[in-house]
């Protein structure tokens, strides 16, 4: 045990001043262990946990310096468990366990707009027919599919409507994005849609005068910007992105610049950078102030309110609240006479993040954000500390500058972006390269030269001069989007994979000395199971309405039209491109109507549709297995899925192994899984 202890005293040692970031990836590491248990731990395990932790934390001190890192880690960790285990109490609510039509009444709090196009609808305060209170979920999502007529709710207005709801989806498939967990974490209880007209049974009341500047904003920027162009820069400035059409959104997203539509931490970090220079090149030009203010600190202070200001204007949604304490750390970092740009300053924002939201660590935007600015801070460190600028004219600099961080961020965030959408934009590098800077240097200072000048109604030619640069964006864009070959399909990745490549990274970054070369140890082997790794021989939906048995050519689907969101999920994850009707071609024919087989892995797999097929059910043969959307009978020496089966669960994915077929549900134990049944 000494030589094990003097081996860690020596290797910490070498750590000492940098073992800080390491908080943040423990308390990570205690999240993901909730997420990831198969079953919810009972509410007194997650108080033993904060105990343990809370005493392993008091403890640390009085132990061995090799053995104390060690023991804070294991007890943030610990606390990461109970933190998220808490959250997930703290958000419960109903979650509707049928399909529901009929009135809905609700206090509209959020506006967006569905994969579909729809408008849609968040409301709280939700009062239905014919279910009490405290059965009622907290809050319901509505697309707005037809024509409406009347002009859409604004926030804060009392809406009511005739509409269809259902408890929110699970999974897909086996290990795949789990809506339910993620509507739980919104307090999401039902979603669905009308097709009838929404009312405005009672104007908003209580409008905060933070909500009216935000959407007097809105509509005073799209009155002077039409198109597509008024509704970027309403986005940019006031966070509503309810006006910005599907093709838009589809061009940005192909071409890797969605992140310049969503105000995130890019956004806040070039208004804080645009206001920090302008308020310290104003406080230079007096002699006064020049020499006896201290200007770097009065510059942090006004940047500091300005991205609270931003905050508060942009609706304050998760992506931009991450955003701002990224940025107010390294302010206040500023205001306390530290370097603003360090890890210890990410590691400290990550924490607090992960404190206020546990469950944002599985999101892909908490991933990519963290990922890109580790890798800079990284990155750029490495740079200072070999003083690779100092032989470059002075000219070059910054055109280095824009092409490392470029370079970089992309690097970083592109295995995270393909694990989540399935899907790598080939030119993105290059869209960014000619896009962002745009972004930096012309639209974020108009947008906020418009606001100073919107008080006087002098904001015209400002607006005009930013729309040039989101012009410019938006032409990128499309020029991008239409390049041969521009986006490719990825297959998803396993389950360890992402944890592999962060702690690659994670290594690389933050640990120092050569021991850090070790990170390429997990990187190689997460490429080698991404690389390797196969996919399910048969999926089955969670409804039993769609099938996909994996053949030679790709995924083949039992249907042609219908699941149409399942059956894209199991395309993408898929990497297969085509859309379902080219992967329903791969089918063999049916040999009646509504009934569809297919042999997978030396079995037969019959699939019947609705009733009538469902109807002519006889039974099964050897090595057959039965898929129907509506309840089958029960069937001596059948395999049967039926929706009755399914309910309990879930999607089914099923693997061809040497050793014979391995089955997967869906449907766990958690919270969110039980919260359906209540």
């Amino acid at each position: 045990m000494g030589r094990i202890g003097d081996r860690l005293t020596s290797a910490l040692t070498g750590q000492r001043g940098h073992l800080f970031p390491w908080c943040a990836v423990a308390l990570a590491g205690g999240i993901a262990t909730y997420f990831a248990l198969p079953d919810e731990p009972p509410v007194w395990s997650l108080v033993s946990a904060a105990c343990a932790g809370v005493t392993l934390l008091t403890i640390s001190r009085r132990l061995p310096m090799w053995l104390a890192p060690l023991a804070v880690a294991l007890a943030l960790a610990v606390l990461g468990i109970a933190l998220a285990g808490g959250r997930a109490h703290l958000v419960s609510g109903p979650q509707l366990g049928f399909r529901y039509y009929g009135p809905i009444e609700g206090r509209v709090v959020g506006i967006d707009r569905s994969a579909s196009d729809a408008l849609r609808l968040t409301l709280d305060r939700v009062v239905l027919a014919r279910m009490a209170p405290h059965e009622t979920p907290r809050r319901v999502r509505v697309s707005l599919h037809g024509s409406q007529g009347n002009p859409p709710p604004r926030p804060g207005d009392v809406a009511i409507l005739t509409g269809h709801l259902s408890g929110p989806a699970g999974a897909a498939e086996p290990g795949g994005f789990d809506f339910r967990r993620h509507a739980w974490f919104l307090r999401l209880g039902a979603v669905g849609y009308t097709r009838t007209p929404v009312l405005r049974l009672v104007p908003a009341q209580r409008d905060t005068p933070v909500l009216r500047l935000r959407l007097k904003i809105a509509e005073r920027v799209r009155a002077v910007l039409p198109g597509e162009t008024g509704a970027f820069a309403a986005a940019i400035m006031t966070g509503d992105r309810s006006a910005i059409g599907l093709q838009t959104l589809q061009a940005l997203r192909h071409s890797n610049l969605a992140h310049l539509l969503a105000i995130s931490g890019l956004h806040m970090g070039l208004l804080a950078g645009v206001v920090f220079t302008a308020t310290r090149l104003v406080l230079l030009l007096p002699r006064h102030t020049r020499h006896n203010w201290p200007g770097k600190k009065i510059a942090a202070g006004v940047a500091l309110v300005a991205a609270a200001g931003y905050l508060a204007l942009s609706g304050g949604n998760v992506a931009t609240q991450r955003a701002f304490v990224m940025v107010a750390v390294m302010l206040v970092a500023l205001l306390c006479n530290r370097r603003a740009l360090s890890l210890r300053s990410v590691a400290l924002a990550a924490l607090i993040v992960l404190v206020l939201r546990p469950e944002a660590l599985l999101g892909p935007g908490f991933q990519m954000s963290f990922a890109a600015t580790l890798a800079l801070v990284a990155v750029f460190g490495a740079m200072r500390d070999l003083a690779i600028e100092r032989g470059l004219p002075r000219l070059a600099r910054p055109l280095l500058t824009l092409v490392v961080s470029s370079v970089t961020a992309s690097l970083a965030t592109a295995p995270v972006s393909m694990a989540h959408f399935n899907i790598v934009s080939h030119y993105g590098l290059v869209a960014n390269l000619v896009a962002v800077p745009v972004m930096g240097l012309i639209v974020v200072p108009m947008a906020v030269v418009t606001a100073l000048l919107m008080p006087l109604g002098l904001e015209a030619t400002a607006l005009w001069v930013m729309a040039l640069g989101l012009d410019w964006i938006l032409t990128v864009a499309g020029t991008v989007t239409g390049w041969d070959g521009a986006l490719g399909q990825v297959r998803a990745p396993g389950a360890w994979v992402l944890p592999l490549l962060a702690s690659g990274g994670l290594i690389l970054c933050l640990w120092q000395g050569r021991g850090r070369w070790a990170g390429l140890l997990p990187l190689s082997l997460a490429v080698t199971l991404w690389a390797s790794g196969g996919r399910p021989a048969l999926l089955i939906s969670d409804s039993g309405t769609l099938v996909g048995a994996m053949t030679p050519e790709g995924r083949a689907l039992s249907r042609e039209r219908g699941a149409g969101f399942v059956a894209a999920v199991w395309l993408e994850n898929d990497g297969q491109a085509g859309g379902q009707a080219v992967a329903a071609a791969l089918w063999p024919e049916h040999e009646q109507p509504r009934v569809a087989r297919i042999s997978v892995a030396g079995a037969m797999v019959t699939h019947f549709q609705g009733k009538r097929a469902a109807a002519g059910f006889r039974g099964c043969g050897a090595r057959e297995l039965v898929v129907s959307s509506t309840d089958l009978p029960d069937w001596p020496g059948c395999e049967i899925f039926d929706p009755e089966r399914l309910a309990r669960t879930g999607a089914v994915a099923i693997w061809q192994t040497p050793t014979g077929p391995r089955i997967e549900t869906a449907a766990g134990r958690r919270l969110w899984h039980r919260g359906k049944d209540r």
